[in-house]
């Protein structure tokens, strides 16, 4: 089934019109897709769906898309409200943890992997104490590295909120870190 010009999103794909460029939108954007979807708390078993359907919306709603913002912006934002549909039907608490993301070391530095790999689920076990919407605003600023405008963007509120819910979120994060490590075991040295 061939897309007509009108449904290509007038995106990065500068005056795309066929199937063959979706299809290069698609794998060059899916991985952050993916990425965004599980750091904002969608359980694994559920990422692939949300991914097609963020990229659905992207596909049908592409001709509405602006410029005004980057595309990973505006993905993000397709991202953050199907999470947000899909949370909010789920318990505050994902049903099970985030995967590793850290590639394969080599056998030399095993030891630092399975280090950097338990300091990644901590973190993530932090990330899971935060409500959503301070979850993603962590995630936007801190690990997808946005802008307050392009934030703003994304939630549709003014750019002094966002700043607002940053240090908020900020503040929730340290105070689930202090919990989170008050649960920990004490290692012996």
């Amino acid at each position: 089934m061939a897309a007509s010009p009108d449904a290509m999103p007038r995106l990065a794909l500068a005056g795309s019109t066929g199937v063959n460029d979706w299809s290069v939108f698609y794998d060059e954007h899916f991985d952050f897709v993916w990425r965004s979807l599980r750091r904002l708390g969608v359980p694994e078993a559920s990422l692939d769906d949300a991914a097609q359907e963020v990229f659905l919306v992207a596909f049908r709603r592409g001709n509405e898309f602006e410029g005004r913002s980057s595309v990973r912006t505006w993905l993000f934002g397709i991202a953050w409200n199907r999470a947000r549909e899909l949370l909010r039907g789920a318990r505050r608490r994902p049903e099970e943890p985030l995967p590793d993301v850290l590639p394969a070391a080599p056998r030399a530095d095993q030891e630092q992997t399975a280090i950097e790999r338990e300091a990644l689920r901590f973190a993530y076990r932090v990330l899971d104490e935060l409500a959503p919407e301070r979850r993603a605003v962590l995630v936007m600023v801190d690990v997808e590295e946005m802008t307050g405008v392009e934030i703003a963007e994304i939630l549709g509120v003014p750019v002094n909120t966002v700043y607002s819910r940053i240090r908020l979120a900020r503040r929730d994060f340290e105070a689930a870190l202090k919990r989170c490590r008050a649960r920990e075991p004490r290692r012996q040295e």
